[in-house]
């Protein structure tokens, strides 16, 4: 056998191999919790409203991956069935019309649009609708480069500091929390107190904007016990990257008790500021 022969042969082996291995680790992650949650950060069950978030994204893949397979399919299929021929010459034959094949790609891709619009619309309605009667009211609002969480149902206040503001990493523990009563509904006001900042849990896949001037709303259930990461997901000026806070979803026992340990009262818009007529002074 020559050298080439056992080169294309080693060559052959090692390809089949690479594709076996690809092959395996696709089936294996298509088993992991990753990708069965469509690479979120959470799990099910953590509110009311992550499982029709997660529902959303990873169906709204799925029907990507199948018209996209379809879409590959049907260019291989053309390169294949229409390529040139031997001993063929010039252009083939031309096609210059054909009325079912263009309303075919007329309407298919507006069904395509109007059903995912549809599914769409109807669970960002879901999310975003206010409950008439909450169980907790909580005003938070952003500050550089902390929070202050004013539990208006409860009438106590967590006036948050911000310790490090030195670009380094901070201690959990010493960060702002906002203490959540599990399975109870919560409507959280969201304020600013000088610049546009945006209220982020990650877990809770939810992400709303707070804008000088202007109350938005996140409602929800808290249905998992836990403590969870949050952060300021809008640059917002130095120290933007230490705007952080925890969540933890307790108890209703262990949130009373909580409350008795916060001051009493609200700490509210009088201590709003305008950076940008300050700036301008």
């Amino acid at each position: 056998m020559s050298s080439h022969d056992r080169t294309g042969s080693r060559r052959a082996r090692i390809t089949k191999a690479t594709g076996l291995g690809v092959v395996g680790a696709l089936l294996l992650t298509g088993c992991s919790e990753e990708v069965r949650l469509g690479w979120l950060p959470t799990e099910r069950g953590t509110t009311n409203h992550t499982d029709r978030v997660i529902d959303l994204w990873v169906n709204s893949w799925i029907a990507a991956l199948a018209i996209g397979v379809i879409t590959w399919g049907l260019l291989i299929w053309c390169i294949v069935a229409y390529r040139r021929r031997k001993n063929e010459t010039g252009y083939p034959r031309q096609i210059s019309y054909n009325l079912p094949l263009e309303i075919f790609y007329t309407a298919v891709p507006l069904v395509m649009v109007m059903v995912l619009f549809y599914f769409t619309e109807k669970d960002m309605s879901a999310i975003t609708a206010r409950d008439d009667n909450p169980d907790q009211i909580i005003d938070i609002r952003g500050k550089q480069w902390s929070w202050d969480f004013n539990y208006v149902t409860e009438d106590k206040y967590l006036a948050g500091v911000q310790a490090h503001l030195t670009g380094e990493t901070g201690i959990p523990e010493t960060l702002p929390t906002l203490y959540l009563p599990v399975n109870q509904s919560v409507e959280l006001q969201l304020n600013s107190r000088d610049v546009i900042h945006s209220f982020w849990v990650p877990a809770f896949l939810q992400k709303v904007d707070m804008i000088p001037g202007k109350t938005n709303y996140i409602t929800l259930t808290p249905q998992r016990e836990g403590v969870f990461d949050g952060k300021c997901a809008e640059l917002c000026g130095e120290y933007h990257s230490e705007m952080l806070f925890r969540v933890e979803v307790v108890s209703e026992a262990e949130f009373e008790q909580r409350m008795s340990e916060l001051e009493d009262g609200q700490i509210g818009e009088e201590y709003d500021r305008n950076p940008y007529a300050e700036s301008a002074e």
